[in-house]
């Protein structure tokens, strides 16, 4: 409420985004001014806009562009990436559909893997479910794809949103994330087992798991576990990740299944533990993220002896009612995306389960993991009444 003759006082955290971001915006705006070749031709004034404009659409993630991205030097394709990876602040989109996406856009940029640019828009609302009305409503667009994870089934089925995945036309999967249990580094548990039977020993719910969002991945996870085990979380939702992970490093938490990218600059600063990995295999990724442990050492949860596994899809689709031809045409560019350092870079950064499927396969797939997550979302008591 405002008081009458006083001035409400601006939070540090406000002040520090605001004056960060009016130092940043204005920096790359002289430097994209001053460098970016394809803007010289312009009149001064024209030239400026052009600058203000391509810098704040990175800032702020939303995907809008008056300049060809493929036509941009190489120090400003760098340049704009790392305002988008700065503007994944409390005022950016920044998740991990949104940074897959963006990598994609930047590898296919940078190659010149497309004639046409390609551009980002986020659709965050409803749990993705604005993304995908939007694509389903593009019956026949060939111009119009959509990258989704599991809440490709999670969504619908917890809200009810008149949407299912065959609305949509299946073209790639590019990877599948994974899941990890991870503690804060002060606790004394060593393995799944030492933090799971501590929970039991503490009493039904005394235990609180952070996640992302209600009745998706990050809740399915904990539900799975107590079937298995037995034992009874108070599960909290977040808006994202990077948020859960700091409520875990700050004890807010007491546990995460955070996804390896969300919690990995923490588990090198010491603040956090993985105890187990929610995948058939280990992580194949083994150079050493902290003095003693790469990706590789942390075990499958089943060797740990919790039976759950959950691996969260990457996948690209179109819109329902597409040509094959159409289709070939992205399941192509994407294998070339794929072929990329750029890509190999990204997945190792995020440990990915590199499983990519096509076609038949991959329709397959979707399917089947529809019917998993019925099964999942039905016996945690997640389905729309």
């Amino acid at each position: 409420r405002r008081v009458r003759g006083k001035t409400p006082a601006l939070t540090l955290t406000t002040r520090v985004i605001v004056v960060t971001t009016a130092w940043v915006s204005t920096v790359a705006t002289l430097l994209f001014f001053i460098g970016e070749p394809s803007i010289q031709n312009l009149p001064a004034p024209q030239r400026l806009l052009a600058a203000l404009f391509q810098v704040m659409t990175s800032i702020t993630t939303v995907g809008f562009n008056t300049i060809s991205i493929g036509a941009l030097s190489p120090a400003s394709l760098f340049l704009i990436t790392m305002l988008m990876i700065i503007g994944a602040s409390p005022a950016g989109t920044g998740g991990g559909a949104d940074q897959m996406a963006r990598a994609i856009q930047g590898i296919v940029a940078k190659n010149n893997l497309m004639k046409q640019g390609m551009v980002v828009i986020n659709e965050k609302g409803g749990s993705g479910a604005e993304g995908f009305l939007d694509v389903k409503n593009a019956k026949g667009d060939p111009n119009k794809i959509i990258i989704t994870l599991s809440n490709l089934f999670t969504t619908p089925l917890a809200t009810g949103v008149p949407f299912n995945w065959t609305d949509l036309t299946p073209v790639k999967m590019m990877a599948l994330d994974e899941f990890v249990l991870w503690v804060n580094a002060d606790t004394p548990y060593k393995t799944a087992m030492d933090y799971i039977d501590a929970c039991k020993k503490m009493g039904p719910g005394k235990c609180k798991m952070g996640g992302t969002g209600s009745k998706q991945e990050d809740q399915i996870i904990p539900a799975a576990i107590e079937q298995r085990t037995g034992v009874k979380f108070t599960y909290i939702p977040y808006h994202g990740g990077g948020t859960v992970a700091v409520q875990l490093v700050g004890k807010h938490i007491d546990s995460s299944v955070n996804n390896p990218i969300e919690a990995v600059a923490h588990w090198r600063g010491g603040k956090l533990r993985p105890l187990c990995v929610f995948d058939a295999q280990r992580m194949p990724y083994n150079d050493k993220m902290t003095a003693d442990m790469s990706w590789h050492d942390i075990p499958t949860c089943k060797e740990s002896g919790l039976d759950v596994e959950y691996l969260m899809l990457r996948g690209i689709f179109m819109a329902g009612g597409v040509t094959q031809d159409q289709v070939d045409y992205y399941v192509n560019l994407l294998r070339k995306v794929r072929e990329t350092p750029e890509w190999a870079t990204l997945m190792n950064k995020g440990a990915f389960n590199q499983t990519s499927i096509e076609g038949k396969e991959y329709r397959d797939w979707v399917a089947a993991a529809e019917q998993e997550h019925v099964k999942l979302m039905k016996a945690a008591g997640f389905l729309h009444k």
